[in-house]
C-alpha cells in the first residue's frame, strides 16, 4: 500500500510531505520511501495563521476560513507528491494544530485544521485525518504520536542492550526513549524552534527561522533571561505531558525578558533561546540515561544548536534519523505514513506508555475519495520494521 503522510508542525512553515509503499514481507513490514519533500506556506497564508494563533482570541468565521484554505495547501501540496511519486492508495494529513488544550498536565482536546475533503478531492483516494483525538478521548495526550514509528526504528539498538532515543526538534522537541525489558515513553520537552522563530518572524527583514545558526553565532546567551526561561514549570512535570504554541510563544518570551529586567538584541535573543533548547534538551536526555540519540526535524539543520546539544551530551553518540533510512527533515510525515497504513488495517496506532491512554487506539477518522475507502485490516502488527530510504530523496 503506498501511503503519503503529511504534517505542517508548530513551526507552521509549511508541508512536509512523504510518499511511503509498505508491504509485509516475512513477518517484517517493509517502508520504502519513494518521495520526501516540503512546501512552504504562501506568505499571505503563514501570517493569517500566525495572527490566529495563541494566545489571539479568534472567531468561528477566521476558524472556517483557516480550515478551508488550509486545506486547500494541504490538497495542493499532495497533488505535488503524487505527480513526482505517482498514484497513491491513501493519504495520511496530520494538518495544522492551532490549539492543543492542556490543564493541570491533563490533555483535554487538541485541533488540527486543513479540511482533509479538499485532499480527497485532489487526489481522488480517501484520506486519515483527526489522528489525535482518539488518543485524547482514551485518556491520553494526543502526543506525541511518532513512538509508533521512533520504538520500531530504535529496536537495534535496545537488542544490544542499549537505551537510545530519538528526539524531534520541530517547532517543540519531543523525546522517545526505549530501553532493554521496559516500555517505551515520550514526551514534548519544550520549545525547540518555536520561540526562536517567533523572535525572528517579529524581527524586521523577511526570515522567520535563524538559517544556518547565524543569528545564534552572532549573538551572545544572556544568562540572567536564560535562568528565568529555565524556571518553567512545564519542564518539572513529569511524563507523560505534551505542550505547544499556547504556553510558548512571542508573548512568553517578551514577558520573561521584561521579567528578567534585560533589554536584548535579537542576536543574543536568539542565542540564549537556541540555548534554552540545548540545555532543556541534554538534560532530558541525560535524565533518560541514553547511549544513543537519533535526531530529527528542521533542528538538525541549525548547526548551533546541535554543537550545542552534542557538546552538553559528550557520552552520548549523536546521529540523524537519515543515518536510519528516514530523512530527518521529513520523519513525521513517514510517521503519519505509517500512522495511515495501521489505521487502513485497523491496528492502533497510539503507543499507550508514551501517550498515557488507556489503552491501544486506531486513530483517526477517514474521508471517502473518489477511489473508495481502503480496507485490508490484519490480526496484529507485524514483527519488525524495515524502513528504506534509498528510492525517495528530499526535494
Amino acid at each position: 500500500m503506498r501511503v503519503l503522510g503529511m504534517i505542517s508542525g508548530t513551526s507552521h512553515d509549511g508541508i512536509d510531505v512523504a510518499v511511503v509503499d509498505f508491504a509485509v514481507e516475512g513477518g517484517t513490514l517493509v517502508g520504502r520511501i519513494e518521495h520526501a519533500g516540503s512546501t512552504a506556506y504562501d506568505g499571505a497564508l503563514r501570517q493569517r495563521l500566525i495572527a490566529a494563533l495563541p494566545p489571539a482570541p479568534v472567531g468561528f468565521d477566521v476558524a472556517c476560513e483557516l480550515d478551508t484554505a488550509l486545506g486547500q495547501a494541504f490538497a495542493g501540496a499532495a497533488r505535488a507528491a503524487v505527480a513526482a511519486a505517482g498514484p497513491v492508495d491513501l493519504v495520511c494529513s496530520h494538518g495544522q494544530t492551532v490549539f492543543h488544550w492542556v490543564e493541570d498536565g491533563r490533555g483535554l482536546g487538541t485541533l488540527q485544521l486543513g479540511q482533509p475533503a479538499w485532499i480527497a478531492e485532489a487526489t481522488g483516494v480517501a484520506v486519515v485525518s483527526d489522528v489525535r483525538a482518539a488518543d485524547l478521548a482514551a485518556g491520553g495526550q494526543g502526543a506525541p504520536l511518532v513512538p509508533l514509528l521512533d520504538t520500531r526504528l530504535l529496536t537495534a539498538y535496545v537488542a544490544e542492550g542499549r537505551r537510545a532515543g530519538a528526539l524531534n526538534l520541530g517547532g517543540i522537541a519531543n523525546l522517545t526513549v526505549c530501553a532493554p525489558a521496559a516500555e517505551p515513553r515520550a514526551w514534548d520537552i519544550g520549545p525547540a524552534n518555536a520561540l526562536i522563530d517567533a523572535v525572528v518572524t517579529a524581527a524586521p527583514g523577511e526570515e522567520t527561522f535563524d538559517r544556518d545558526g547565524a543569528l545564534a553565532r552572532e549573538g551572545a546567551v544572556v544568562a540572567g533571561l536564560l535562568g528565568d526561561l529555565l524556571a518553567e514549570p512545564y519542564y518539572a512535570l513529569p511524563p507523560p505531558k505534551s505542550t505547544g504554541k499556547e504556553l510558548f510563544h512571542l508573548a512568553y518570551v517578551r514577558e520573561a525578558a521584561a521579567r528578567a529586567g534585560v533589554e536584548t538584541s535579537v542576536p543574543d535573543l536568539v542565542a540564549t533561546l537556541t540555548e534554552l533548547t540545548a540545555v532543556t534538551v541534554s538534560r532530558a536526555v541525560a535524565a533518560a540515561g541514553l547511549e544513543v540519540l537519533v535526531a530529527s526535524g528542521g533542528g538538525v539543520r541549525n548547526p548551533v544548536l546541535m554543537e550545542r546539544i552534542v557538546a552538553l551530551l559528550p557520552e552520548v553518540r549523536v546521529l540523524t534519523s537519515d543515518a536510519l533510512g528516514v530523512p530527518a527533515g521529513e520523519k513525521e510525515a513517514v510517521a503519519f505514513a505509517l500512522i495511515g497504513w495501521a489505521t487502513a488495517h485497523g491496528l492502533p496506532g497510539n503507543v499507550p506508555s508514551c501517550t498515557g491512554a488507556s489503552g491501544a487506539r486506531v486513530l483517526g477518522r477517514i474521508t471517502p475519495g473518489a477511489a473508495g475507502v481502503p480496507s485490508d485490516a490484519l490480526p496484529a502488527w507485524p514483527d519488525g520494521l524495515v524502513v528504506d530510504g534509498s528510492g525517495g530523496g528530499a526535494s
